[in-house]
């Protein structure tokens, strides 16, 4: 098997503003797997918050092809990535080449990954629409044309330097779009004093869930918020590795499964199923990226009590297209491996 990779700049079609920054674009590589007139493809997405600039990405990249072409093919590449054969991967890398080979796996049985998982019908799933720190008129008024565009689930961020305008954005979106379930996430900004504080407030104008509220590095702090919260507490920084989850279960309502920090998808799958019957739920998330980087979680949704899968959303132009979402609901594509495909360029044929 052949390895090839490009890299695409993905612009917001807005900056988005979060408590520790404010993303306005991010590089995205693509792994495509070639053999015998077939390929496979896979996205990993830049982040600075993860250490993971685009140089480490293509260098780690460069180190799979030996590995790769020597490979009988993708089934045998996947045993060996879960073998731990490809050693040194960041989790985002490891995801990427994995999804690249189910792609391919996919493709060449003409089957879409949702069956060759086990799941004849193909997944779909209203998924949460991001509104970013911002103004409580214009949170107001994206809150009121994403419920007019399908959108029955909105997370908004928070972790202002004044609280009072995290409640005061919150307040608004509920004027704007009343019918809608509302999450909120912090991203760490608050200390586990001002979250007790909070959270009852919040809990008050209907917020379903809240994700990580502390900082990350103190797992045992954030139990301890969920076991007094009013508001279900989902990790997410402190929720990273299957090790992360497992030791949080049973003690937080929720862990956020992205399949960039965690590993892929057969890494996704196991925490599922270790988390089964704790009362830890499972909610599928993921980095701001394309539908190819999003796609492989699509094909998950049905083992998630949360979904979140916009940022193919968030983006000015999508290369990509075929899980949908516009709406409010993502949907597993029905072709074979991922299912999507690149949007042609101004020009070139369909």
């Amino acid at each position: 098997m052949i390895l090839e990779t490009r890299t695409v700049r993905l612009r917001l079609a807005e900056p988005l503003r979060i408590s520790r920054s404010v993303t306005a674009a991010r590089d995205a590589v693509v792994l495509t797997v070639r053999q015998d007139g077939l390929n496979g493809s896979g996205e990993v997405v830049s982040s600075e918050f993860l250490g993971l600039p685009t140089a480490s990405i293509l260098h780690q990249a460069a180190g799979l092809r030996p590995a790769l072409a020597r490979a009988a093919g993708p089934e045998e590449a996947l045993e060996q990535l879960g073998a731990g054969a490809f050693g040194g991967l960041s989790p985002g890398v490891l995801a990427a080449v994995e999804a690249a080979l189910l792609d391919l796996v996919g493709k060449r049985a003409g089957l879409p990954l949702h069956t060759l998982l086990g799941e004849p019908v193909a997944p779909a799933a209203a998924t949460a629409r991001t509104i970013g720190i911002t103004g409580p008129v214009r949170a107001a008024a994206q809150a009121a044309r994403l419920a007019a565009a399908g959108f029955t689930v909105l997370k908004i961020k928070a972790g202002s330097a004044d609280p009072t305008e995290d409640l005061a954005r919150v307040e608004a979106v509920r004027v704007g779009a009343p019918g809608v379930r509302l999450l909120l996430d912090p991203n760490g900004a608050w200390t586990a004093d001002t979250a007790r504080a909070l959270l009852p407030r919040f809990a008050e104008v209907g917020v379903e869930a809240v994700e990580q509220p502390i900082a990350a590095g103190d797992p045992d702090t954030l139990a301890d918020l969920a076991q007094g919260s009013p508001v279900p507490v989902i990790a997410d920084e402190d929720a990273v590795s299957h090790r992360d989850a497992v030791r949080l279960a049973g003690r937080v309502h929720g862990v956020n499964v992205k399949l960039a920090k965690c590993g892929g998808v057969s890494a996704a799958l196991r925490i599922c199923e270790d988390l089964r019957g704790s009362g830890t739920e499972v909610m599928l998330g993921c980095l701001t990226a394309s539908s190819l980087g999003i796609a492989p979680a699509v094909h998950l949704v049905d083992l998630a009590r949360w979904v979140d899968l916009d940022g193919h959303l968030l983006l000015a132009h999508d290369p990509w297209h075929g899980i949908g979402g516009q709406d409010g609901t993502v949907r597993a594509p029905e072709g074979p491996g991922l299912g999507v495909r690149p949007v042609p360029e101004p020009g070139e044929a369909a």
